[in-house]
């Protein structure tokens, strides 16, 4: 029987090559020559879902949106929320808050006026809201989002706040305005708080460590759970990109057997979009 607890699931829509672990061999300028698998690894995941009766939110990177109009409207018309995942996937923290606004602008407006409604959420590329770009949040609600999921309470080389809360809720700007979060989840083992909430870690992990965490947190905590993945995550064909070890096996560990286990995840928990889940536990005002 699936959980009781209702959760986010969500859906980070970008390429493979976008992917910050594999940024030291893949450069910018290049990405308009590269294979385009974003659109067929993305309409994979929209028949998941409707098999699976799941509605979920598509945080869309703007370079997609831009190429690819056609695909954020397909999501949108199988029911699911359009929110905004920046437009370059640069990391916040190595942009200045003039670079970040004007990027995440012109994400949110191109995404707008494709779907014709409002942009609420946010996500940033890697989770790069962190103690040294905590700016940002001002800048997300100078820009009329009403919620941000960007924020991880783990330590990590690339991002992390460790001491951020693991519950949805408020979180303070530097200004003193608030903004909704739904931080990234994480369980307790053995004392220590572990990253549980998808992506690679979904991959690395046995499928049974990932649902005792997700589990604790429904359960345990009577929290609901966060849940990402890439559309890559499902493409054991894409290309294999020289890099380095740690990156090749960030990225390609378990992209077989990734969709299996996520039809698994799909029975065993209930899931809606972060919008509704905030709205329901009374983080975001209903609409």
């Amino acid at each position: 029987m699936p959980s009781q607890v209702l959760n986010a699931f969500t859906v980070d829509v970008e390429d493979y090559f976008h992917v910050a672990a594999l940024s030291s061999a893949i450069s910018k300028e290049s990405w308009p020559t590269r294979e385009y698998r974003v659109e067929r690894n993305t309409d994979r995941l929209l028949e998941l879902l409707t098999i699976k009766g799941v509605r979920a939110t598509f945080f869309v990177l703007g370079w997609v949106a831009e190429r690819s109009p056609d695909l954020v409207r397909r999501i949108a018309d199988a029911g699911h929320e359009i929110a905004c995942h920046g437009h370059s996937h640069e990391l916040i923290y190595r942009q200045t808050r003039e670079q970040f606004e004007e990027e995440t602008r012109r994400a949110k407006a191109c995404l707008e006026d494709i779907v014709g409604r409002p942009v609420l959420g946010y996500r940033a590329a890697s989770f790069s809201i962190t103690r040294a770009s905590l700016w940002a949040l001002d800048v997300l609600i100078d820009l009329g989002f009403e919620y941000d999921s960007s924020i991880f309470p783990v330590r990590h080389d690339r991002y992390g706040i460790p001491d951020a809360s693991p519950r949805p809720g408020p979180v303070r700007a530097r200004s003193g305005r608030q903004i909704a979060e739904f931080p990234m989840s994480t369980a307790r083992f053995l004392g220590l708080r572990v990253p549980v909430s998808g992506g690679g870690y979904f991959r690395i992990f046995p499928y049974w460590f990932s649902r005792r965490g997700l589990t604790q947190i429904n359960e345990i905590a009577g929290q609901p759970f966060v849940f990402y993945l890439h559309p890559w995550e499902i493409d054991p064909g894409q290309p294999q990109i020289r890099a380095g070890m740690l990156s090749r096996f960030r990225h390609y560990t378990n992209l077989d057997i990734c969709e299996r286990r996520l039809s698994m995840l799909l029975t065993d928990y209930s899931f809606a979009t972060a919008a509704e889940v905030l709205r329901q536990i009374g983080v975001l005002t209903p609409r």
